[in-house]
């Protein structure tokens, strides 16, 4: 694909804005700041993989996986601003699920240890670490706001703070899961993925595409179990003090 051909598909980014000014709906400017953002990012993404992919260095592909989990950490803490300590909590959990995905795949020999296979997953894996991260932050903060009487009679009748936020902690885990398992019921029918759509434009066997992608789709329902689990058990006991009490207004800070 040329630049000439990446031009041309502007097309699709200027349907929208017309649409946008016609119907005054006020995204025009947004639609430009995510179009361009997108470029720039993108294109000096795959400039550096390039660098990285031709040295094929352990510490160039540590360095990547790195800032991914840095800006991955970044955008999730501000939906989780209202717990104390959340930007530990994210790292923890990002770093905790991508050395346990790479230290299976790796050992196992599902993929080889080279900076084309463990760059592009460990993408993957981050990026929807990020999203079920976000989703359940923005769960369980409304879950536990809405349900803050319940949890004082909990409490006052003797109960644990465990027990004050189960069905709070046990509804947002479920609730940030709950799409990635959805999507995977209707993968192959409603949508063809992304990776697996790219490989076959690519010139890859259909199969072994699909192979590739099924792998994909394990690994993202376990970074979704694990990075909701984990948050949710890191998160609950900040909402309380030593004296086992709800703590009522809680600092809008994420460190």
């Amino acid at each position: 694909m040329s630049f000439l051909t990446l031009v041309i598909a502007l097309v699709f980014v200027a349907i929208p804005l017309v649409l946008s000014k016609t119907l005054n709906l006020g995204l025009e400017r947004d639609t430009i700041v995510a179009t361009v953002r997108s470029i720039v990012q993108l294109l000096a993404v795959g400039y550096l993989l390039q660098f990285v992919f031709d040295s094929e260095s352990i510490l160039y592909i540590v360095l990547m996986i790195v800032l991914m989990i840095g800006a991955a950490t970044e955008n999730a803490r501000k939906k989780g601003s209202s717990i104390p300590g959340i930007t530990w909590k994210l790292i923890v959990t990002f770093l905790f699920v991508q050395v346990l995905t790479q230290a299976i795949l790796l050992s196992l020999n599902i993929i080889p240890a080279t900076a084309q296979y463990i760059i592009p997953i460990s993408g993957m894996v981050i990026g929807n670490s990020m999203v079920l991260g976000i989703l359940f932050l923005n769960r369980f903060t409304a879950e536990v706001a809405s349900r803050h009487d319940e949890t004082e009679l909990i409490l006052s009748l003797g109960g644990t703070p465990k027990q004050a936020v189960h069905r709070p902690l046990v509804t947002s885990i479920k609730a940030s899961i709950i799409p990635t398992i959805e999507a995977q019921k209707t993968i192959g029918l409603v949508q063809l993925p992304g990776m697996m759509s790219g490989q076959i434009i690519a010139g890859a066997d259909p199969v072994q595409a699909v192979m590739f992608q099924l792998l994909i789709l394990f690994l993202l329902l376990t970074t979704a179990v694990i990075t909701s689990i984990m948050l949710g058990y890191f998160s609950y006991p900040t909402l309380f003090n030593n004296r086992m009490q709800f703590i009522k207004k809680q600092h809008n800070r994420g460190a």
